[in-house]
């Protein structure tokens, strides 16, 4: 078997052609895919970003309403990933449900460009007009019917750019390989390229010069962006689907694994049903090697029962069980994170934005901060912290996947005891100079914000990419799609979180007659209380991680290849749990 000068993974261009290694993939094609990561970073953070500042003034929403609408909304274009995924994974390919995808986006963002443009989309009623909008108006409907088709698009593209982007890389290829551990990083610094373009920009624009205006842009930036996408076609490798619906197969291990429960399971895997490596070589497919964990689910791959599953089926399951439990912590940190396009936007509206002696700085424009900061954290961890990592830790990623994420999670602690001292001295503020009305400028510059922003840059270097990373390389082929979006569903989740502690604070707050703690007026209202709150959960979670993290056991794989000699090659790759990822080659 002859594959010299084309790819070792089997990848293969549009018509299904094996790809010569030499001409595609690699940074060459992920030129093409980062420039449309940073548009429609660009397109989505220009919406996010001053949503709550759009519903509050322009359809003059009530605070507690307009951060519920605006998490909801968030949380909805970070679940349905979970549908893309699944129609990338199971029938369509990354590629092919990309491109649908993005069509429907660029309608989503076409459409809202047109409600906050045109008149007879536009609501009537005004900030001056002292009435709330009715929410049932057809203004009303066409603007969140909007939102939602721009949701439904994400749905398709947040899963599989990423993953389409990674599998540019060949795993089977030393080289590529190592290039691939520095992608995320770089994949995200793109992200968040076109983040700070809409928190410096665009929200300026909007609140200055005009919302069609401001939402044009990037309308445009993401149509150019999709024509650039299409022009690196010839360029792009694609994965050939090699099994059955991953879910279907966790669903018959876990069926088989009941039907089995009568079984003993002993720890020794010579026990245990499992192809011959040979089948694995004809159909191109990793073998995965059997683990400790989860022990109950060995019974589905035990020989003496009737129709086992084998152990690498059940080692994609335990992998999936394993990636659940590390997911169910993301939440609460992500709650935090939706914070700054809600109440940290309104907590800045309340204080002096002025510099100089007339301009203004828009609140959501402090999120730049934490774009900026990530900016200049990204090369700095890539260039000098992994190196210098590596040589004492003898693993290629400096640390751990899940060190990485803990790191992360811990700066997520002082974030909320940075947030909630700020917010005691604003207290303060208000006490001191008698602030009472809810329009009244707390004299307290804007920027006594900027570290809580900065840290949540800094930590989501570890968090968010981290996270990325971490379900991408830890998902079971076949699967990375539907892998990634455990960190968009887990973004998702945290946005509808937030959506429900609000309510319920609010609720439960103004229970006899006291004042909410998130009332409509910040002033005389005590976000320190509810930012008190946070802290215990943030807390709490990190615990929960650190105890999850040491019962976690990485992937670990054996992979078949073919020599530069022809000969057959078996290749034991290990995760994060051997740093030195060493290859281990025997002929058969």
């Amino acid at each position: 078997m002859e594959n010299r000068g084309y790819t070792q993974d089997g990848s293969v261009d549009l018509r299904g052609r094996p790809v010569a290694a030499a001409e595609t993939g690699r940074w060459k094609a992920c030129g093409f895919l980062v420039g449309y990561e940073a548009f429609e970073r660009m397109a989505f953070y220009g919406v996010a970003a001053n949503l709550v500042v759009y519903l509050t003034t322009e359809l003059q929403e009530a605070t507690v309403s307009s951060v519920r609408n605006v998490t909801t909304w968030s949380g909805s274009v970070w679940m349905t990933p979970i549908i893309g995924a699944y129609i990338a994974d199971t029938y369509l390919g990354r590629f092919w449900t990309f491109t649908i995808s993005s069509l429907i986006y660029v309608l989503g963002m076409v459409l809202l460009t047109a409600a906050v443009s045109f008149k007879p989309f536009h609501p009537k009623c005004t900030a001056s007009s002292g009435s709330l909008c009715p929410t049932s108006s057809k203004e009303v409907a066409f603007f969140y019917i909007s939102l939602y088709i721009m949701a439904i698009g994400a749905g398709g593209t947040k899963p599989n750019i990423s993953t389409f982007g990674a599998d540019q890389f060949d795993d089977y290829d030393p080289y590529e390989r190592k290039l691939k551990t520095s992608f995320f990083n770089w994949w995200m610094f793109s992200s968040f390229i076109g983040g700070l373009m809409a928190t410096l920009g665009l929200v300026y624009v909007q609140e200055n010069v005009g919302w069609g205006l401001g939402y044009g842009i990037p309308t445009a930036g993401l149509m150019l962006s999709l024509l650039l996408f299409y022009i690196g076609t010839p360029f792009y490798r694609h994965k050939v689907k090699k099994a059955e619906s991953p879910m279907k197969e966790i669903s018959k291990v876990i069926k088989t694994a009941l039907e089995n429960r009568q079984y003993n399971v002993s720890g020794d895997s010579k026990v245990l049903y499992e192809l011959e490596r040979q089948q694995y070589l004809t159909t191109a497919k990793r073998q995965l090697q059997h683990s400790s964990s989860f022990k109950f689910l060995d019974k589905a791959a035990l020989k003496e029962s009737t129709n086992p599953c084998t152990v690498t089926e059940v080692e994609t399951t335990k992998l999936f069980f394993g990636m659940f439990l590390v997911w169910l912590t993301t939440i609460v940190p992500t709650t935090i994170f939706a914070q700054v396009n809600t109440l940290f936007v309104k907590q800045g509206t309340t204080l002096d934005r002025t510099i100089g002696h007339s301009f203004q700085i828009p609140a959501a424009s402090l999120g730049s901060f934490i774009t900026i900061s990530m900016l200049i954290s990204v090369p700095i961890y890539d260039k000098y912290f992994v190196p210098f990592m590596r040589r004492r830790t003898g693993n290629p990623r400096g640390i751990t996947l899940l060190q990485r994420l803990g790191i992360g999670f811990f700066s997520v602690i002082f974030v909320m005891i940075v947030a909630y001292f700020v917010e005691l001295k604003r207290m303060h503020a208000i006490t001191r100079y008698g602030i009472k009305g809810p329009k009244e400028t707390v004299p307290m510059s804007i920027f006594w914000l900027l570290p809580q922003y900065v840290l949540l840059g800094v930590g989501d270097v570890f968090s968010a990419i981290g996270l990325l990373e971490f379900f991408y390389e830890q998902s079971p082929e076949g699967m990375q799609s539907l892998g990634t979006t455990f960190f968009t569903s887990g973004i998702g989740i945290g946005n509808f979180m937030n959506s429900l502690l609000i309510t319920a604070v609010d609720k439960i707050t103004r229970r006899g007659g006291r004042k909410s703690w998130i009332g409509d007026n910040l002033n005389d209202s005590h976000l320190d209380y509810y930012y008190a709150f946070l802290l215990v959960l943030v807390s709490v979670n990190f615990f929960a991680f650190i105890w999850i993290s040491k019962q976690y056991k990485y992937k670990s794989e054996v992979a078949v290849g073919v020599a530069e000699n022809g000969a057959v090659q078996m290749e034991d790759k290990f995760g994060d749990a051997h740093p030195n990822d060493s290859y281990l080659g025997e002929k058969l």
